[in-house]
């Protein structure tokens, strides 16, 4: 019989026998996850073991599993599950779930592979918007074109709604339960429901998405706007990384509405880029990095994260930016990329938080967040914890981008413009005070020396020093 991951809940990982699926909750008395991500990983479970050929086997440990039941998978994601496999010893087949194989990774890895580099490879290989040899309308990348704020109003977009059934309340009575019994603690609210948790459901998000996001996803998509958590953002995160859409089913979708004119080339290929590039990118390097990786801190950053940051208490915050990202988080789970890395991963960069923690954290709080996906994500890009091998300098910024691209500094306490004083933004003055703190280690580096030149010239650099320094409330 095949053992089937909780991962891998879509037909592109049945092998066309008979299935194990494992429930196993004891991983929520391991880690302090968000209710609706235990929520979505229960009904994905159970949704898929209505199937007559799978056999659910509820468990407190994977390690309870019979080895005489299972005799192959599916490689899993990531380093655990695949120890196990091997623990079981079962015969596994290559990985499935991804645009790529690593045969082709290890290929190609000597090449000077950056992002760019590989996407592109990725476009050709793939055969993917591309006229022959070309990328399609002569551009590999439409970034530039895609960094609009949201108008006055909001996009109006309606965004996709699942409806709970019976599965759902079966499974929020059980999680209810373990709350109560003291076994497990989570963070953030209770549902209802937001993202797809069967195949079913995993194609109507991806039907409306193409109706009625992805016309406007690419100008938008580094946007937030205080009234719509989604905006034009997919919700298909989840239901890929829970294995019920193959990726290369979701961009053929999205490539198709570009060939028959319902979607600009701008959004389209923003939408793929994120797909193909970065989605593969992250987990070809999860196992290229290795497990060393996510204890990485190049900046020695090693503040706890704060109580209020942790539980999702955004009511604790004055900071209007970070306030707004950490109270959805704590309604859905979910937040798009500019809200984890410029505003949450931002924050973290400035103020010294455990970057190992702090993967952990985005891990456990994400309802699409997985071992494979964070530590690139988290432990590199976000924290710089890797001293570069991600990116080629720390991603951080002041209130000006945040202003720029929200429209939440209009109803903050703080001014982005100010960097000193009682209203001084907590960005804007921990950007500086980020630099300050690290000059010795980045001044090096040439793509910082524009920055560090401002630095050098502030007439206040002192007392902004010594007030982030000894700031309380953010």
């Amino acid at each position: 019989m095949q053992l089937l991951f909780a991962d891998q809940l879509g037909p592109h990982f049945d092998l066309g026998g008979e299935i194990v699926l494992p429930e196993v909750t004891a991983q929520f008395s391991k880690r302090t996850y968000h209710r609706q991500k235990a929520h979505l990983i229960l009904y994905a479970i159970r949704a898929r073991a209505l199937d007559p050929r799978v056999t659910l086997v509820k468990l407190d440990s994977y390690r309870q599993l019979d080895p005489t039941l299972v005799t192959k998978a599916i490689a899993p994601t990531s380093r655990p599950m695949l120890a196990l496999a091997h623990s079981l010893g079962l015969s596994l087949l290559e990985p499935r779930g991804f645009c790529s194989t690593r045969e082709q990774w290890l290929e190609n890895k000597g090449k000077g592979f950056l992002l760019e580099t590989f996407y592109r490879n990725q476009r050709r290989s793939l055969g993917v918007l591309m006229n022959g040899t070309e990328p399609c309308e002569g551009q590999w990348n439409f970034d530039h074109e895609n960094r609009k704020p949201v108008p006055k109003g909001g996009l109006g977009v309606p965004h996709f709604e699942v409806l709970e059934n019976e599965i759902d309340a079966q499974v929020r009575k059980d999680l209810d339960q373990l709350s109560q019994s003291g076994i497990v603690s989570f963070i953030g609210e209770d549902g209802p429901r937001k993202f797809a948790g069967s195949r079913q459901e995993a194609l109507a998000a991806l039907d409306h998405f193409i109706e009625h996001q992805l016309p406007v996803f690419g100008p938008y998509e580094d946007a937030v706007y205080d009234s719509e958590w989604v905006l034009a953002h997919s919700m298909l995160s989840a239901p890929m990384n829970l294995g019920l859409l193959d990726p290369m089913e979701v961009v053929r979708r999205v490539e198709q509405a570009y060939l028959f004119g319902t979607a600009p080339i701008q959004s389209v290929e923003g939408f793929i880029r994120q797909v193909i590039g970065w989605r593969d990118y992250v987990w070809h390097l999860y196992w290229e990095f290795g497990e060393e990786y996510e204890n990485s801190n190049y900046l020695n950053a090693k503040t706890p994260i704060p109580e209020w940051f942790a539980q999702l208490k955004g009511a604790e915050v004055e900071s209007r930016c970070v306030s707004h990202s950490l109270d959805s988080v704590s309604r859905n789970a979910w937040a798009h990329h500019i809200q984890r890395l410029m505003v949450l991963g931002n924050f973290a960069l400035q103020r010294g938080l455990d970057p190992k923690a702090l993967n952990d954290w985005f891990i456990d709080a994400f309802v699409d967040g997985t071992p494979w996906v964070m530590p690139a994500n988290v432990i590199g890009m976000s924290q710089y914890a890797d001293g570069g091998r991600m990116s080629t300098k720390p991603y951080t910024a002041g209130g000006s981008y945040i202003n720029k691209m929200t429209n939440l500094c209009v109803s903050c306490k703080f001014d982005p413009k100010v960097r000193v004083g009682p209203t001084a933004c907590p960005m804007t003055a921990g950007y500086w005070n980020f630099l300050d703190a690290n000059e010795a280690k980045l001044r090096g580096n040439p793509r910082m020396n524009q920055v560090f030149a401002g630095l050098s010239k502030l007439s206040d650099r002192t007392e902004l020093v010594i007030q982030e320094r000894t700031r309380e409330k953010f």
